[in-house]
C-alpha cells in the first residue's frame, strides 16, 4: 500500500466505503457504528435534522432499523469520488438501498445522495460527518423525489 500518500489514503478510504457496503448487506451494526469518530454528526434520511455522536454510535438503534425489514438490506454505492489531503477527506456518491419492509409485499428501491467527511486520527480514517439526502420536486408539491435513478 502507498501509506502516507494521497493515492494511498484514497485507496484506504475507498476500502472503508466498500467495507461499509458489505456491513450494510450483512447487517453488521458494530462495523457500521465503529467507523464514526466519537464526536461524529450525521444528517441522515431519517428525522431528526441532526444525529449526534451518542445516537450515531448506538448499535441498538441501527439493529432496530435492520429489524424493520423482512429481508436482508441490499446496498450499493455508485460513482464514488474521494478527495483527500492534510489528514481530512470527503467523498460523495449515489447510493441505493433496497429491502422488504416488515409485513410488506415487496422491496422498495431508493437512490439517494451521500457525502462523508473523514479525518485521519492515529493513522486510521474515521467518519466525522455523514450527510444523506433525496432531492425534492420544486413544482409546489415539495414531494421527495424518491423515484429518481442514476
Amino acid at each position: 500500500m502507498l501509506e502516507g500518500t494521497i493515492m494511498g489514503d484514497e485507496t484506504v478510504i475507498r476500502e472503508l466505503v466498500a467495507r461499509r457496503v458489505e456491513a450494510m448487506r450483512a447487517g453488521d451494526v458494530e462495523a457500521l457504528v465503529g467507523d464514526y469518530l466519537p464526536e461524529a454528526v450525521a444528517f441522515t434520511l431519517a428525522p431528526p435534522l441532526r444525529h449526534t455522536a451518542p445516537e450515531v454510535q448506538d448499535p441498538e438503534a441501527l439493529r432496530g432499523w435492520f429489524a424493520s425489514f423482512d429481508s436482508a438490506v441490499d446496498f450499493e454505492v455508485r460513482d464514488l469520488v474521494v478527495e483527500v489531503g492534510g489528514g481530512v477527506a470527503f467523498c460523495f456518491s449515489l447510493n441505493r438501498v433496497s429491502a422488504v419492509p416488515r409485513g410488506g409485499s415487496g422491496a422498495f428501491d431508493l437512490w439517494f445522495r451521500s457525502t462523508l467527511g473523514l479525518r485521519e486520527v492515529g493513522g486510521v480514517w474515521r467518519i466525522a460527518h455523514e450527510h444523506t439526502s433525496t432531492p425534492f420536486y420544486m413544482d409546489g408539491s415539495f414531494s421527495s423525489a424518491v423515484d429518481l435513478k442514476p
